[in-house]
């Protein structure tokens, strides 16, 4: 265990020597205490907010072993490499390792001699790993991305819910869980399936001011998401989410096709193959990841401009977790979306057609109908998303519907035009026929069924094809039309089409707007942002520091932000430090890191000078 004064103010003592930072951010203190003193916690902080120092530091403060449970086989390597650059003497079990290596780390755990150990859930629940936990000292167990526990979430482990086992044989151990998102209902879930019923919950602001949502209609949104990378990301590091490993690898080919350095990850791939993506991403600049969300949990690269969604997340969590791993360097950062009606239609038979049980499907249902919300909400996104985590808040200005405002109208007609038509056909055609009949086109089908002589044939002539799809995505949000996904897409009138239809019902809907091609416009990346606050010579000083630091991070074969963020070079290049005392006290700059890189900062600081 690392050497610290045995006083009160212990854990800020290791926050400012080892990991270089000042003070703790808004809840930290707080869990630290409590775990130091054996208390258990439920702790939710947005991504980038500092979840890992709540275990980190009550791990080298407490006697024995910290042991972190994590999913994140493929991560843990680097988790491991970040701690031994300020020295913190950590290791990890898992399945890549031989089992040389792995007796080895056993018998320094068994000595005390490493203050943080990561085991992923499935090692864990081994009799030989329950063995070895029971012969070693145990400082606390810290559970990670603790949502995989809920079965309703969008990253569902089912070893997490037999980590029940850690309260039950280790009674005395406080544990910790942690993750980015959680709603109500999952909160609760993890409570009860960690038997955390006693402990503390700490519930940061769910808010990451930094990002800016934008959600637009899709149209082509392949060529849309390129327009968003060339005008306002170009040359940045970003992530593509995708719902098909096929449209992964097509998404990939396009971008690389387009200039954009693109690399695909999907579940499907050899575990080499995604392995070497995934450390290409973390390791060079400017790479975008396209991907399903088997990528991107645990991901720390803090320079991750932008996230885009091609398709419709499952719900609000899901989104929420993988948006928010862009600008965890608090410089700004894009969450933005194509969207359409086939994302609506393609989520509610994927429910519908799911072999799981009717809770299950209903649950997933009230999940899509809140991500739909936000989709269609006339009002601001980052209202409607912490509202869903029970976060109150106002208009942000930083959102598409703040920015832009959309226009509204009352949809009650319209909607009556496309009720009328559907029940006019006998609720048996799709989306395309019906939209066909309200614009009065003459189509082979239309003559072949007769549907020119029905009442609304031509009554809806004044809106485009794209307006109606618009309207209709909306109605099916809203649950007055369903698809009947095993009758040929038709569509049927529901429960709640009833009132609209005798107009017993208003509706309002969100007026078409054609998709704009997006617009270049100046961005505070982080480049930018140290352009702006840094002047001539501590900018020439700060890229010297970021070559260095390329070098230095291929020399010790890691990820360059492991070594140091673009925060702490900002800080260097304003310092100007002509000595090692001088760089005492800079965040981000440790005892460890101050020893093993301090002189060479120095060095190039003098040369420059």
């Amino acid at each position: 265990m690392i050497d610290h004064p045995t006083t009160e103010s212990q854990a800020l003592h290791l926050l400012q020597t080892v990991f270089g930072y000042p003070a703790f951010r808004s809840q930290q203190g707080q869990i630290v205490d409590h775990v130091v003193n054996g208390g258990d916690a439920l702790v939710l902080m947005p991504t980038g907010g500092g979840k890992s120092l709540c275990y980190q530091i009550p791990a080298l403060i407490r006697p024995g072993v910290g042991v972190v449970i994590s999913p994140l086989i493929a991560l843990m390597q680097d988790q491991v490499d970040a701690l031994s650059e300020v020295g913190v003497r950590a290791a990890f079990l898992n399945s890549t390792q031989s089992f040389d290596e792995a007796m080895r780390i056993e018998r320094m755990m068994r000595n005390g001699e490493l203050d943080l150990v990561y085991i992923a859930p499935e090692r864990l629940m081994t009799q030989r790993c329950l063995e070895l936990l029971s012969s070693t000292p145990l400082a606390l167990f810290a559970i990670d991305e603790a949502h995989c526990v809920s079965q309703w979430g969008h990253d569902f482990r089912p070893e997490y819910i037999k980590l029940s086992i850690l309260h039950e044989r280790f009674p005395e151990v406080p544990r910790i869980a942690l993750t980015a998102t959680a709603d109500q209902q999952t909160r609760d879930e993890i409570i009860l399936r960690l038997q955390l019923e006693n402990a503390l919950q700490f519930v940061s602001s769910f808010d990451r001011p930094n990002i800016r949502y934008q959600i637009v209609e899709k149209d082509n949104g392949r060529k849309q998401l390129l327009d968003f990378i060339h005008a306002q990301h170009s040359g940045d590091a970003g992530i593509v989410y995708c719902l098909s490993r096929k449209k992964v690898e097509e998404t990939a080919e396009f971008l690389n096709e387009h200039g954009v350095t693109a690399l695909p990850y999907h579940a499907g791939m050899e575990q080499t193959d995604r392995a070497r993506h995934q450390s290409r991403f973390l390791r060079e600049d400017g790479i975008v990841m396209t991907a399903t969300i088997a990528f991107g949990m645990g991901i720390d690269k803090p320079d991750v401009r932008f996230v885009a969604h091609l398709d419709l997340p499952k719900s609000i969590e899901g989104y929420y977790q993988e948006t928010g791993r862009a600008g965890r360097d608090g410089a700004t950062a894009n969450a933005w979306m194509a969207y359409g009606l086939q994302d609506v239609v393609q989520q509610r038979r994927m429910i519908d057609e799911s072999e799981a049980n009717e809770n299950y499907k209903r649950i997933q249902s009230g999940k899509l109908d809140a991500m739909l919300g936000l989709c269609e909400t006339l009002n601001c996104r980052r209202v409607h998303i912490l509202d869903y985590f029970g976060q109150r808040s106002g208009a942000c200005g930083n959102c598409d519907t703040c920015l832009n405002p959309p226009h509204s109208f009352d949809g009650s007609v319209a909607a009556q035009k496309v009720l009328s038509t559907i029940y006019r056909v006998d609720q048996r055609f799709a989306t395309g026929h019906i939209i066909d009949i309200l614009r009065g086109l003459e189509t082979e089908r239309i003559s072949q069924w007769r549907h020119h002589q029905i009442s609304t044939y031509g009554i809806g002539s004044d809106k485009s094809e794209a307006e109606w799809r618009t309207i209709l995505r909306q109605m099916i949000a809203l649950g007055l039309v369903r698809v009947d996904y095993e009758n040929f897409n038709s569509l049927k009138l529901t429960e709640d089409s009833r009132a609209v239809l005798k107009g017993e019902a208003k509706i309002q809907l969100r007026q078409y707007k054609k998709a704009e091609k997006a617009v270049k416009h100046k961005r505070q990346s982080a480049k930018d942002f140290a352009e702006t606050n840094l002047s001539n010579d501590e900018q020439t000083i700060f890229e010297r520091l970021r070559w260095w630091r390329v070098e230095t991070a291929k020399a010790h074969n890691t990820a360059a932000f492991i070594i140091f963020h673009d925060s702490t070079l900002r800080e260097i290049a304003k310092a100007k430090p002509r000595s090692l005392n001088d760089l005492r006290g800079v965040t981000g700059v440790g005892a460890k890191k101050l020893e093993s890189y301090g002189e060479e900062l120095v060095k190039l600081i003098a040369e420059f000078l």
